[in-house]
């Protein structure tokens, strides 16, 4: 399953995805958590010492590679100059399991604390002016396009901040969307915004209060966003004393409790292979016309493979 973590900035969710990702690695379960944030903080957030390198590649320094492995032998992708961010997959390409033994995996996770991790890499002083960041989040889409995840198995990104996640397709590639809110007006006004986005979509959006001081903060949290919110995290001694680099002790059992009512949400999700396929089909024939077949010189609607069935059977044939 593949969960995305959003918000505006500072409402947690780098701690929350950090925290929620160990809780499903110290369970046993196999995961990968991704840096898709502008700003680069889930590492440290994992465990990382500031003086400590993170070795692996970030994914945009080789996103022309990442595109020649995943095109494959597909006829309808003659190259990686050919192949954009929403380049769906078709018979020929490569289709990966989670942490497998491939050249993405292999290469761009570093373990953080028991925790597998990629990283997006961060927006640079080279790329002002001539790169949004969301071009560097294209190897993130490539990645999950291709990827076929199965049950019990989780990818738990955290997003750019702000309206900022919904700026590309690459919303529609997860199975459920968490959407940290404080319990301020500022933090709970990008609440309708988001949930309108993904409803079009069929993308679910659940709330997680976090910072939550008493009651009156619950009860603001459930009148501005209703039924939406799933679950709260308290304000943490245990989140303070780790980002003050006093990593001892555990965290406390209402939040802990939080995480495990978060995985039970993920879990209950039906995964859908047809609609993530559509979703992706319906991006790129929107990318197409606005932008790539301009900046390619070609016709990318010819790369959709129509008798292409995204999924665990496809993964098995392909392989």
């Amino acid at each position: 399953m593949r969960v995305a973590f959003v918000g505006k900035g500072g409402s947690g969710k780098t701690t929350l995805s950090a925290l929620f990702t160990r809780h499903l690695a110290r369970s046993g379960a196999p995961v990968l958590a991704i840096d898709g944030d502008i700003n680069q903080h889930l590492a440290s957030a994992l465990g990382l010492h500031e003086t400590e390198p993170f070795a692996a590649p970030p994914l945009s320094t080789r996103t022309h590679k990442i595109k020649d492995y995943l095109r494959g032998t597909n006829p309808r992708i003659p190259s990686p100059e050919a192949m954009v961010k929403t380049t769906p997959p078709g018979h020929g390409s490569r289709l990966l399991r989670l942490l497998g033994d491939d050249e993405i995996h292999t290469r761009h996770v570093q373990e953080v604390d028991g925790v597998p991790l990629m990283v997006t890499g961060a927006f640079r002083r080279s790329d002002l002016g001539v790169a949004c960041y969301h071009s560097k989040l294209g190897a993130v889409e490539l990645y999950l396009n291709h990827l076929v995840d199965g049950p019990g198995e989780y990818v738990v990104v955290d997003m750019t901040a702000g309206a900022d996640a919904f700026a590309s397709g690459l919303f529609t590639r997860f199975d459920m969307t968490f959407l940290v809110v404080e319990p301020t007006l500022k933090s709970v006004s990008v609440h309708r915004q988001y949930r309108d986005h993904a409803a079009e979509f069929g993308i679910p959006v659940a709330v997680v209060g976090n910072k939550v001081t008493g009651e009156d903060d619950l009860l603001f949290l459930k009148e501005h966003v209703g039924d939406d919110l799933l679950a709260h995290c308290e304000l943490s001694p245990y989140v303070r004393a780790q980002e003050q680099g006093r990593g001892r002790g555990e965290l406390e059992p209402h939040n802990a409790h939080t995480l495990d009512r978060l995985r039970t949400a993920v879990d209950a999700r039906p995964k859908d292979w047809a609609a993530f396929q559509r979703h992706a089909v319906e991006f790129h024939l929107r990318n197409a016309t606005a932008w790539a077949d301009e900046a390619t010189g070609q016709d990318l609607a010819t790369q959709v493979d129509p008798d292409f069935r995204h999924g665990p059977a496809a993964a098995a044939t392909l392989a």
